[in-house]
């Protein structure tokens, strides 16, 4: 019986739970699935990591190249965040060049990059206007079940802090650049942004960490990124219902303690690795 509801009425049957504060799969409207890490998982990456929220399986691998600077910023370096959504991960995507959501996501990544100072772009330079660091940083959901961008958020933090790089030298006879394998040392992480994403379900109810059902039976979604710090870098919501200031503050409070928890979750993970080597 409740299968047949839930299959004709799919919006009727969401919302028989959500008048008892809670949802389908057992969750209250405030908790987010379980959320698991596993870093270095692509050996031929300079740096990667696997996040998994509920059944949402995202990989993040970084490979670094050298490069010359950009022209307007000679003495910067850059990310190149790519967000992938293969056929693979869901019968919702099509194969070919990358859709509309992929695209979306790829530049939202790069603006949480550019808006919470992750990582101090001079940092990757090594000779003004002539040498610096670029890091690609290819995400790739391998499972496709809502809350896509937390889940992106979470691999990049994690696999730019699992990543090294190998000491540059330029040398000043050749003007040639040098590059020791045997050196490497990690980036330099200056802040922490989490993401938090929320559906609204008929412009009122907010449920944290939506599923790939709830996201589409939904009314609005929104994304909230803060820092270790609680500052906020980016709020993403890509149309929908309107907000109340009240509601939206309620989510950045979610936000805010969410970051504590994934902050937590990252900074355990990379002590275990550092322990068992």
């Amino acid at each position: 019986m409740a299968a047949g509801f839930k299959t004709a009425e799919p919006l009727e049957y969401h919302r028989s739970f959500l008048k008892e504060n809670c949802r389908p799969d057992g969750r209250e409207l405030g908790e987010f699935r379980p959320t698991t890490l596993n870093i270095s998982s692509i050996s031929t990456a300079d740096g990667s990591a696997l996040v998994k929220i509920g059944n949402t399986t995202v990989i993040c691998g970084i490979k670094a190249e050298l490069t010359t600077p950009p022209s307007d910023a000679p003495n910067k370096g850059y990310i190149v965040p790519n967000v992938d959504l293969p056929p693979l991960c869901s019968s919702r995507f099509r194969p070919g060049p990358p859709g509309e959501q992929a695209q979306a996501a790829s530049q939202f990544i790069a603006d949480v990059i550019e808006s919470s100072h992750l990582i101090n772009m001079e940092e990757l330079c090594i000779d003004k206007a002539k040498l610096c660091w670029v890091l690609y940083c290819d995400i790739m959901c391998l499972d496709y079940d809502g809350n896509l961008l937390d889940a992106c958020i979470v691999a990049l933090l994690a696999a730019l802090k699992n990543a090294q790089l190998p000491q540059v030298t330029i040398n000043k006879e050749t003007d040639l650049a040098e590059v020791d394998i045997q050196k490497k040392r990690p980036l330099e992480i200056n802040r922490h942004p989490v993401g938090s994403s929320f559906a609204v379900f008929d412009d009122s109810i907010i449920i944290v960490d939506p599923t790939a059902e709830e996201e589409s039976l939904s009314t609005a979604l929104l994304t909230v990124v803060t820092d270790e710090e609680d500052r906020l870098c980016a709020v993403h919501k890509p149309g929908g219902t309107s907000l109340s200031g009240e509601k939206l503050q309620h989510c950045i409070n979610r936000a805010i303690t969410r970051n504590k928890e994934i902050s937590k979750l990252v900074d355990k993970v990379i002590k275990s690795m550092k322990t068992a080597k």
